[in-house]
């Protein structure tokens, strides 16, 4: 079997003993079975996970599902990575270990528990915390045993201290919360608003987990009076735009503030309040500095907000509003296409200034491109829309002299 291995193309082979028998990857986290074999921790948990109760390689049954860390041989490997630098080869990581169930139940318990002395519950969920950010697997062990339940009831407990509430949002910002757990903060306003007061804390950490959790619970609640609720409260949006004017060096308090904010945006009957706390400035000025996922965010909500009266006034006041749409049209994906193309529509439809921007910054071959492409059926509506309502804007040579595009044809267009 070692000489059937293919050598690397780094120029080194790695040594069959260090290659998972299942993945025949180098091993990263070699745990052993009951059996004595050896295996890439991932490799064989994915293994159990399926279903199987056999070792892989010699067939016998796993009478205990027990992983033992092989640190001898993990130690091994970690030599051979060293010595092979020359080739490429980079020095594994020491793995941590997975957390123990029982420290996790005794941490949550010591955590939640109001007789225990405030200092002990914080260095319980200190603990917890760090744990969480160790892996997935650990926060699926710590979800398993009703983490969320007893998280939300610290966050909004009077029994212990801030830095104890502030503790417990880190970690239940980590968590997906369901339904119910959405509608037990959503339906009491005494927590919505207190969540909107650590949105002015003077820890960015506290403000940007705060943001984290009203997102979670806007997005997660489907009853409409309870969303209406949350975005209704006032100072949530001056909190939330805040963040968004913080520099590229926080860049989470751009992400999590872009994903509450189009969460709050929405609501309809409430848009007028993003409006009023300066959101169409911020995020024209901020589009710049989104990565991808974000900037779909931020374009969808540019256009929720073209819809609002006030937010179309405001979008069209902006010296660069028009021209930026124009130029993210075709450059960062079909979503934002879609939502870019929509906000020139609805600013261009009540205003013949945008009109003339639009134009001015090029947007007629971006329309022609996009009606040809392969984007959205959506997308190519709304530049379909955009074109007849800017017939009466291009210049004269720009359409009876193009050999490119069959212009004509594309502006009758059955709508």
């Amino acid at each position: 079997m070692p000489g059937s291995l293919e050598p690397l193309d780094l120029g080194v082979q790695i040594p069959y003993h260090f290659r998972c028998p299942i993945s025949l990857e180098l091993m990263r986290d070699p745990v052993t079975v009951c059996t004595g074999q050896t295996y890439d921790r991932p490799s064989i948990e994915s293994w159990v996970a399926t279903g199987n109760t056999t070792c892989p390689v010699t067939r016998a049954p796993l009478t205990d599902f027990t992983l033992i860390p092989n640190h001898t041989l993990r130690r091994l490997i970690q030599e051979w990575c060293v010595a092979n630098r020359a080739f490429g080869v980079e020095r594994i990581p020491t793995p941590k270990q997975p957390a123990d169930p029982s420290m996790v139940r005794s941490l949550l318990n010591q955590a939640s528990s109001d007789s225990a002395p405030t200092q002990l519950r914080v260095n319980s969920l200190r603990r917890l915390r760090g744990l969480a950010r160790d892996s997935d697997k650990n926060r699926s062990l710590i979800a398993s045993l009703s983490a969320v339940q007893i998280l939300l009831t610290v966050v909004f407990s009077c029994n212990g201290s801030d830095e104890m509430n502030h503790e417990a949002l880190a970690i239940l910002v980590m968590f997906s919360l369901g339904e119910n757990e959405c509608e037990f903060v959503a339906s009491d306003l005494d927590k919505i608003r207190y969540l909107s007061m650590l949105l002015f804390h003077s820890s960015m950490e506290v403000r940007v987990n705060s943001a984290a959790l009203i997102e979670i619970v806007a997005a997660g609640t489907r009853l409409p009076e309870l969303r209406s609720q949350i975005s209704n409260v006032d100072e949530i949006y001056d909190g939330v735009i805040d963040l968004l004017r913080n520099p590229i060096s926080f860049p989470r308090a751009l992400k999590i503030g872009i994903k509450a904010l189009f969460a709050l945006c929405l609501v309809k009957q409430n848009r007028h309040k993003a409006v009023a706390a300066g959101a169409p400035e911020v995020l024209v000025d901020r589009l710049a500095d989104f990565e991808k996922c974000d900037a779909e965010r931020a374009l969808a909500t540019v256009e929720l907000l073209c819809r609002v009266p006030a937010g179309c006034a405001a979008f069209a006041e902006h010296a660069l509003t028009v021209a930026l749409l124009v130029k993210i049209i075709l450059k960062i994906s079909e979503r934002a296409t879609e939502y870019a193309a929509g906000a020139l529509l609805a600013l261009c439809s009540e205003s013949e200034r945008c009109q003339r921007e639009a134009v001015a910054a090029g947007v007629l071959t971006q329309l022609l491109l996009l009606v040809q492409s392969d984007c959205t059926e959506r997308a190519k509506r709304k530049a379909q829309l955009l074109l007849k309502l800017l017939r009466d804007s291009w210049p004269q040579d720009s359409i009876g002299n193009s050999e490119e595009f069959a212009c004509s044809q594309v502006l009758v267009v059955p709508l």
